[in-house]
């Protein structure tokens, strides 16, 4: 299998295939084992709700993710609730973000780097995790490629506009899905900055970009007043500094190695082509340098328009487009700032959650797509049929590589409980009459997603829905009524977490239910199922003697 030079003349082709590509990896065990962990629980049974209700709930909890849920709503009414439902939106995101991510790879240094990075982005282990999450971090990746595809076609002499238009829309719907996607914004500025591009671009940039911080700002602002939903955050270390540092280095050697080998600096952006292609990979060269016209990697009509004409109706390769960037000039950026930034912010209140920054795995595609580029260089220099090899060879070899870890994630294991299966056991367990309590009170989330299984049993705890108490667990009563409700079964049913997993009991409702559990019933079943524990507890003497 070799890269057909026909696809390196063809742009379309260069950011379809990493998309279908990645629509491929995608819809690979979508499904997982038809699990469904806490995270996307929160999605399934927000998205269940009216309109109103989400509303009246976002006044409350998760107005960070208020665009989303509304989407998701919008998804779930018209094509009804399941894990496809779920998951798939993601998959798309996912395939939109890599098509961009090779359409800038190809238009700054050639298809091989364009089509490089765009199949290097749905091979990612991060971006395999979230690839199937139903949350919003692969949405707010497919909008940052389309931002950063924006901006690039505005430092390459095509801004208009609606360009710079659709590049403020494409910035405020990512700080609606989450606004810490405006770590974006400085690392556009520094792609300006390092190509020394004109004074009338960046002014054009600053203002499109105050427009959609000023389309967020109120988001972000109502947004900390619910701070407490992200508590759970642990205080910034070292030992989280890890990850980040490795993906660095990694980045640094793919702009480093790039640059070097000519991939990585802007070279022929008006062709399409990188080194490689010029020499003969998709064309054909004489002594000189020139390429054949009808070979080159690029469109015939850019050509004409960068090119110089040469004797016998050749055309000169083109030298670099004024103003355009450089492959490291774009992905270093886009890959360090969101990491240094979520760090800095994390030294003030801890928020350092990597999939919060997701998005800055674009940059490390496109330099990982300047490696490729070397590589295809490298090889060039000595055989031009066995160049068209490299790429295919290396995604071969990484698909294997990583095949441990892709079917990991694709496991409902990758997850740390699965509330599906919580559920389907509940399902089995039951009596009609029993009560059920839940430990947190999160982990209602388990009756929330599937109330059919749970049909005949009652909920003791529960005060006030989460639909009109507009919150995510519903409003609990108190812990003398709690107690009293409980004696008052003869059998109860207990969905919480499983050890190992569990979070040491805080609230005085908790307590009292663990305590009225082990003094006045018996376990009579226990359970672990998927990261949750489904016990089944008998009152030890007669219902109201307690």
């Amino acid at each position: 299998m070799t890269c057909d030079p026909r696809v390196l003349r063809r742009p379309l082709l260069v950011g379809l295939i990493p998309a279908v590509w990645t629509v491929v990896l995608g819809l690979w065990g979508l499904s997982r084992q038809n699990s469904v962990w806490r995270d996307e629980a929160a999605t399934w049974q927000v998205a269940r709700r009216s309109t109103g209700d989400i509303v009246r709930m976002l006044e409350h909890v998760d107005i960070v993710h208020s665009l989303y849920y509304l989407c998701m709503h919008g998804l779930f009414a018209g094509f009804g609730p399941s894990t496809t439902v779920l998951r798939l939106p993601s998959v798309l995101a996912v395939a939109a973000a890599a098509a961009c991510v090779a359409l800038i790879g190809h238009r700054l240094a050639g298809a091989y780097v364009g089509l490089g990075a765009g199949l290097a982005l749905g091979l990612l282990p991060a971006v395999q995790f979230y690839l199937q999450e139903g949350r919003p971090y692969a949405l707010v990746a497919a909008g940052s490629a389309v931002s950063t595809l924006l901006l690039v076609n505005a430092l390459r002499g095509r801004a208009r506009k609606r360009t710079w238009a659709a590049y403020a829309c494409a910035v405020l719907v990512c700080g609606w899905l989450n606004w810490l996607a405006l770590l974006i914004l400085p690392a556009h500025l520094i792609t300006l900055l390092w190509s020394r591009t004109p004074r009338g671009v960046r002014v054009r940039w600053a203002v499109a970009a105050g427009a959609a911080t000023a389309g967020v700002l109120p988001l972000a602002l109502f947004s900390l007043d619910q701070s407490g939903q992200v508590s759970w955050v642990p205080p910034l270390t070292w030992h989280m500094m890890i990850g980040p540092a490795i993906l660095l280095a990694i980045g640094g050697l793919g702009g480093l190695l790039g640059r070097r080998a000519g991939t990585g600096t802007g070279t022929a952006p008006g062709t399409g082509m990188g080194t490689a292609e010029r020499t003969g990979v998709g064309g054909r060269t004489d002594r000189t340098g020139r390429a054949d016209r009808t070979d080159l990697a690029g469109p015939p009509d850019l050509a004409n328009r960068a090119g110089r004409p040469g004797p016998a109706g050749t055309v000169e390769p083109p030298g670099p487009v004024t103003g355009s960037p450089s492959v490291a000039a774009v992905g270093l950026p886009l890959l360090a700032v969101p990491q240094l930034g979520l760090i800095g912010l994390s030294l003030v209140k801890p928020l350092f959650v990597d999939r919060y920054i997701l998005f800055s795995l674009l940059g490390l595609a496109l330099l990982i797509g300047a490696l490729i580029g070397r590589a295809v260089d490298e090889v060039a220099r000595r055989s031009r049929p066995a160049a068209r090899c490299v790429l295919p060879v290396l995604v071969a070899v990484a698909l294997v590589a990583l095949l441990p870890q892709s079917l990991a994630k694709r496991s409902p294991a990758s997850r740390v409980d699965d509330v599906l299966a919580a559920a389907e056991r509940t399902r089995q367990l039951k009596h009609d009459g029993d009560g059920v309590l839940f430990i947190p009170a999160a982990r209602r989330d388990t009756w929330l997603v599937t109330p059919d299984a749970f049909t005949g049993t009652r909920d003791i705890a529960l005060a006030e829905t989460p639909e009109k108490s507009g919150t995510l667990k519903g409003v609990e009563a108190s812990p003398a009524r709690v107690r009293a409700a409980m004696l008052a079964q003869r059998r109860i049913l207990l969905v919480t977490d499983a050890t190992g997993v569990a979070r040491p009991t805080r609230g005085r409702r908790d307590r009292t239910k663990a305590e009225v559990l082990a003094t006045h019933f018996t376990l009579v079943s226990d359970e672990r199922i998927r990261g949750r524990r489904v016990a089944v507890y008998e009152r030890l003497a007669p219902a109201g003697g307690g």
